[in-house]
């Protein structure tokens, strides 16, 4: 595991970071309400390439098309996210960590997240830590797992590993 910080310029998504989210988010033709009621389809996906949002009658995808959405969902995100952390350098893992976290939580989350303040302040193992603040789901806490989304937390928790090894 390489803890060889980049410019943050120069990284991008790697194989890794989509094998997990495919892990993480699951795979499904057809589309469905997530933990937090969003219609959802494919490998997390709530909107298409093009922007409009996914509906609840919308046809089936294969895994290929999913894979797709969720690459170019990436790309786009990707130029917000790097315009984040213009100056700063990650290991390829955290690139990929926080990334992840913004692809589930949202560029708007992560621009107003500690985590994005430590790294600016290249506090690093504080970002790692502030990864385990977000365990809610429409205001449901996941950590809790009779709340219906345990499954995020148990996300943040191997960000949080997966983050702190890079250190």
């Amino acid at each position: 595991m390489s803890k060889t910080k980049y410019w943050v310029m120069g990284l991008a998504a790697s194989a890794a970071f989509f094998s997990s989210l495919e892990l993480h988010e699951g795979y499904s033709a057809k589309p469905y309400k997530d933990s937090g009621g969003v219609v959802t389809q494919g490998i997390g996906s709530t909107v298409k390439p093009h922007g409009q949002s996914i509906k609840m009658t919308d046809p089936p995808i294969t895994r290929k098309t999913a894979l797709e959405w969720a690459k170019s969902h990436v790309a786009k995100d990707e130029v917000a996210f790097r315009k984040s952390l213009r100056g700063m350098k990650l290991s390829q893992i955290e690139y990929d960590v926080y990334l992840d976290f913004t692809y589930n939580f949202g560029q708007a989350n992560w621009n107003q997240s500690s985590m994005l303040r430590n790294l600016k302040a290249e506090q690093y193992v504080a970002a790692c830590k502030s990864l385990l603040k977000w365990k809610y789901v429409a205001k449901k806490d996941c950590s809790i797992r009779k709340n219906g989304c345990y499954g995020v937390w148990v996300r943040q928790q191997e960000r949080y590993q997966k983050c702190m090894e890079a250190q």
